[in-house]
């Protein structure tokens, strides 16, 4: 079936991963389906705690910590409705595992990396740096484009093929905004957060202001 040639066209969320030293981009996952919510929590980050410093009350020490949490469905019903074209082979023999493992291996370690590590370790390195993960961004549309650390992962297997492949999941994702306190002003990660923080001011200033008429005051006391 056809579009009509005006509709706008459906963007889709997702998550990009660069590589942490030279910001080249690694890997681009496309959510199949958006969420239908999100939800996303701010928590300010004021100077000292309560019953402190008076003249500090008013003092913020940092950007907020910001939380997302989304929903994502991932379905093969579609591709399994047309088993014999080729881009839906992989839906056929294997569901949606290589959708899941995509996601998943964001917060795995490259197998490499836990090779050459244990090499290390049998060789009788003392100390071995952990191992460093890409830059993760979750994008979703122009006006946010955040970098993030995955906290908490969860997938719910909702219907399987005969051969038990999954074909319907619900992955839950919780992400942790990470700001310039975090990454730095040079960090490629900063420097998007830093645009998307300013991007909230330039909407703000679009806002039309208030007014105490509708509060039912005509000011301040």
């Amino acid at each position: 079936m056809s579009t009509f040639p005006n509709s706008p066209r459906l963007l889709k969320g997702g998550i990009v991963l660069l590589d942490a030293e030279t910001g080249e981009v690694q890997r681009i996952i496309n959510l199949q389906y958006n969420p239908d919510t999100l939800t996303r929590t701010l928590q300010p980050q004021g100077v000292g705690s309560e019953g402190g410093d008076r003249s500090e009350a008013l003092r913020l020490k940092g950007p907020p910590v910001e939380t997302i949490k989304l929903d994502a469905e991932i379905d093969a019903t579609d591709q399994l409705e047309f088993p014999d074209q080729e881009q839906n082979r992989n839906a056929v023999e294997l569901g949606i595992h290589p959708q899941l493992a995509t996601l998943e291996t964001i917060v795995y370690p490259a197998s490499s990396r836990l090779q050459g590590n244990n090499a290390l370790s049998h060789a009788g390195t003392l100390e071995i740096v952990p191992a460093e993960s890409s830059l993760t961004l979750f994008v979703w549309s122009k006006n946010r484009i955040v970098p993030v650390r995955i906290t908490d992962f969860s997938i719910t297997e909702e219907a399987f093929d005969p051969a038990l492949n999954p074909i319907r999941a619900r992955v839950s994702l919780s992400l942790r905004v990470l700001n310039v306190n975090d990454l730095g002003f040079e960090n490629k990660g900063g420097s998007l957060y830093m645009s998307y923080h300013q991007q909230k001011e330039q909407l703000a200033a679009k806002n039309q202001p208030g007014s105490f008429k509708v509060m039912g005051i005509e000011g301040v006391p």
